[in-house]
């Protein structure tokens, strides 16, 4: 079996879109469930972070139990919307390897809706692994975009969560692993690729 790739977006996907995740408090969560898409006291103003793993959505929200990220939405977004985020997007950190000047760096944050950011994807038990995981920042155009366009439907998956945790807690991850979903290399156009630092295009 092949190792994973450093940095690999790894989804629930198929031909019309994936599924991101986002942790919030119950008014807001309740809200959006029964809107179908994020409605007051939704703040479109803040930057929003989407995450396509569900274990890192677990590690940074505690299994849904920090406050105010009580409950865990897996939010269905289309292929376009997504791989519109990642063409108008900015590392959240300067790479001297991919930007011409720290200068050069900043300037193109300021201007960029959207912000990458990868960090150590998460076993089901929560420790780091060698290869990372893309959270995605969603700001200005990118949330109206996200709100208004790119949901296709929103699932409470609170339950899910608690009871994967109390799988591991239990002494059995593998329990807990055949009830999260599957998550596979998302297919990456070459271009997208090279502008979020991904380390490989899936064909």
């Amino acid at each position: 079996m092949t190792a994973p790739l450093s940095r690999q977006i790894r989804a629930a996907h198929d031909g019309r879109g994936l599924t991101v995740y986002q942790a919030y408090p119950a008014p807001i969560a309740e809200a959006a469930l029964g809107a179908g898409t994020f409605v007051p006291p939704f703040k479109r103003e803040r930057m929003t972070w989407i995450k396509p793993s569900f274990r890192w959505m677990m590690y940074r929200s505690g299994w849904g139990t920090k406050p105010g990220q009580e409950r865990v939405l897996a939010v269905r977004i289309s292929r376009e919307g997504f791989e519109w985020a990642l063409a108008h997007a900015c590392l959240s950190h300067y790479d001297r390897d991919r930007h011409a000047s720290a200068e050069a760096w900043k300037a193109e944050l300021a201007a960029s809706p959207v912000r990458i950011q990868w960090d150590p994807e998460r076993a089901t038990d929560l420790s780091p692994l060698s290869h990372r995981a893309i959270q995605i920042g969603l700001s200005g155009e990118a949330v109206d975009r996200y709100v208004d366009e790119w949901i296709l439907g929103l699932t409470d998956v609170t339950d899910l969560a608690h009871e994967a945790h109390a799988l591991v807690r239990a002494g059995r991850p593998e329990a807990a692993d055949a009830r999260i979903p599957v998550e596979t290399p998302y297919p990456l156009p070459t271009d997208l690729a090279a502008r979020i630092a991904a380390t490989t295009t899936a064909a």
